[in-house]
């Protein structure tokens, strides 16, 4: 997630369900040889292509984008290293029953905290 110093560097994303380049070029702050270049390295990032092969970027594309920025240029993060966040390689994430087991134990705490707060018991 981008700082919030930096949140206001960028514009907001407009309303619109396409965009082109050189627009996501602007919201995004990176230039199109940059964009071009980063799908070839993510494989999330996959805009619409249409006619002589003019790219058309969606609202969750240009997310992606200000994702990927913020690991490299704010983290610190190398190109494989970001891909690895991004794609949940890095282990932070989790498979679904690890997270399940992870919430139903953090539950139980809570419910123990719970009992100990309670007035009258």
């Amino acid at each position: 997630m981008l700082e919030p110093t930096h949140n206001n560097e960028l514009p907001a994303i407009p309303g619109k369900r396409y965009f082109t380049i050189g627009e996501v070029s602007e919201l995004c702050a990176v230039k199109p040889h940059v964009l071009r270049y980063w799908e070839q390295e993510f494989p999330q990032l996959k805009p619409v292509k249409r006619r002589g092969n003019r790219r058309y970027y969606q609202r969750d594309d240009v997310l992606t984008i200000r994702q990927i920025r913020d690991l490299l240029y704010e983290q610190g993060y190398t190109i494989g290293g970001a891909r690895q966040r991004m794609t949940g390689e890095d282990g932070e994430g989790g498979s679904p029953a690890k997270i399940q087991a992870v919430t139903r134990e953090t539950i139980e705490e809570l419910e123990d905290i719970l009992k100990i707060l309670a007035p009258g018991k």
